[in-house]
């Protein structure tokens, strides 16, 4: 199944969310943004993370469909008092104004899907790599 990896936003579109994460090689690639909510895929990489981060004022959803890894969620970034082992099939749910990262503990790419309420990236964000991410200036 061949998966068209730009932005469909604004625009109906409808996809094998499975298949698209599974295939994406970027470490981001942003499928869908709209008015209130965008839909991201991550390919982290083994021994990589997706960088600790806050979303102000925005929801996160994030799937993990295939990989092993290490949530850490918490009020501040010197403060991550929860922490969980993801795999497979997890959901990870975060809440606007928490500092978050998923470190990738496995011997395998971690591919995740990531539903932000509100946007948070510019549409048609792709990072090839972690280290266009952090280089970025569009990116907080």
């Amino acid at each position: 199944m061949s998966i068209d990896f730009k932005d469909h936003g604004k625009q109906p579109y409808v996809l094998n969310i499975e298949e698209a994460t599974r295939q994406n090689e970027n470490f981001r690639t942003t499928i869908w943004t709209g008015e209130k909510l965008q839909v991201t895929l991550m390919n982290i990489p083994p021994g990589d993370d997706v960088g600790l981060e806050i979303h102000k004022g925005i929801d996160q959803f994030l799937r993990v469909e295939s990989g092993k890894g290490l949530c850490q969620m918490g009020p501040s970034k010197d403060d991550l008092n929860f922490e969980k082992e993801v795999g497979d099939d997890d959901a990870i749910l975060v809440p606007a104004n928490t500092w978050h990262n998923i470190t990738n503990k496995g011997d395998e790419p971690l591919k995740i899907y990531s539903i932000y309420a509100d946007p948070d990236h510019k549409p048609g964000t792709v990072h090839e790599t972690h280290e266009d991410a952090r280089n970025d200036p569009n990116e907080q």
